[in-house]
């Protein structure tokens, strides 16, 4: 009766200001989620680019083979016969030949023959999913064993440089279309092989020309045509630059 009192108004009072702190367990928890969370968004993103990546590669093989496959079905034609097609290459064989120690044709009918086939694979070049992934053309020439090394690469080189005067040629009866020419001065390239990169199959194989197809890689920028600099250092496109080689295409025939 005569005891203390307790104030149960201020023990209330002094337990609703006590702060409110989280236990350690349940904060090591809440951040264990938080870590785990954020890993499987991470991975989800990394595996749907790296899918994405997959499909974009299987497409652009998919791609090739099928541009590769058209092109064979060119040289599978009976007007082509000896033609064929190893890689990415088109390989002329004997069909078409050069003269000994000369950049010209052998014959008349060799430049002909290269101005009708041709036309046919840029058809192939022009394909909507082909053109997406073709970087460029090179014509290659090659050159016999005859003569000392840069003798011989600079031959091929000038053979690779007639194969493109015969394909721009607008004075020939049997001329390009214009929108031909264009793509091919904007898409090939010349190249040349002396005679320790050759295949040493015979001294007329090693006066043959090939075309080869080089595509981009994933990840490469496609880039805009080759351009040229004029002489006062401005750019110019490809299409800027005549057509017509003139009499001065590659340099005098010999």
């Amino acid at each position: 009766m005569f005891g203390p009192k307790t104030s149960r108004r201020r023990s209330g009072r002094d337990e609703g200001e006590k702060p409110f702190w989280i236990s350690f367990s349940d904060l090591m928890t809440a951040l264990m989620v938080l870590l785990l969370v954020s890993m499987a968004v991470a991975l989800i993103a990394i595996t749907q680019k790296q899918k994405v990546i997959d499909d974009t590669v299987e497409l652009r093989k998919k791609v090739i083979e099928q541009c590769l496959a058209e092109v064979k079905d060119v040289t599978d034609r009976p007007e082509f016969k000896g033609v064929t097609v190893r890689d990415n290459s088109i390989d002329f064989g004997t069909v078409v030949l050069f003269a000994d120690q000369r950049h010209s044709f052998e014959k008349p009918a060799d430049e002909r023959f290269i101005r009708s086939f041709v036309p046919e694979v840029l058809k192939v070049a022009r394909a909507r999913s082909c053109e997406a992934w073709l970087k460029r053309v090179v014509v290659e020439g090659f050159a016999s064993r005859t003569g000392n090394y840069l003798y011989n690469l600079n031959l091929s080189y000038l053979r690779s440089q007639r194969v493109l005067c015969a394909l721009l040629n607008t004075q020939a009866p049997d001329a390009l279309t214009e929108s031909d020419r264009k793509q091919i001065q904007t898409l090939f390239l010349v190249g040349g092989s002396s005679f320790n990169t050759a295949a040493n199959d015979g001294p007329a194989r090693m006066r043959r020309v090939e075309i080869k197809l080089e595509f981009w890689d994933y990840g490469s920028k496609p880039k805009a045509p080759m351009e040229v600099a004029p002489a006062l250092g401005q750019e110019a496109s490809a299409s800027d630059v005549p057509l017509d080689p003139g009499k001065s295409c590659p340099n005098d025939l010999r």
